[in-house]
């Protein structure tokens, strides 16, 4: 968790995957390392340091979008919009991982096939 939050910090992303003999099992998000120290009635919130302790195989989305390079800009603008995410994990039909997608890249993407030409 500790390296996870200096990552965060240091690139500003706010996803990873998560990948295990180059193979994508998961994914984590900021969303996922906040949720850790969220209190709820039912359960007593950990020591600080315990929960910083913890590895991020206990903290991933083991269910998670992804899409394949040759998946279709379309679709993968409808991915992100649907579920709200800024960034999503581009896997090889083995789940090795190829790359991410992100909005940016989208928005450039776009941004090019809206140009007219003089």
């Amino acid at each position: 968790m500790r390296e996870l939050e200096d990552q965060f910090e240091r690139d500003d992303y706010n996803a990873y995957p998560v990948v295990e003999n180059a193979r994508a099992i998961g994914l984590v998000t900021k969303y996922d390392f906040l949720r850790c120290f969220a209190f709820h009635p039912t359960q007593m919130l950990p020591h600080y340091d315990d929960l910083m302790n913890r590895t991020v195989g206990d903290i991933m989305t083991p269910d998670f979008i992804y899409v394949r390079a040759d998946t279709k800009l379309t679709r993968v603008l409808q991915l992100m919009v649907e579920h709200q995410t800024r960034s999503i994990p581009v896997l090889e039909d083995d789940r090795k991982l190829d790359g991410i997608i992100s909005r940016e890249d989208v928005i450039k993407a776009l941004a090019s096939f809206t140009k007219v030409a003089p």
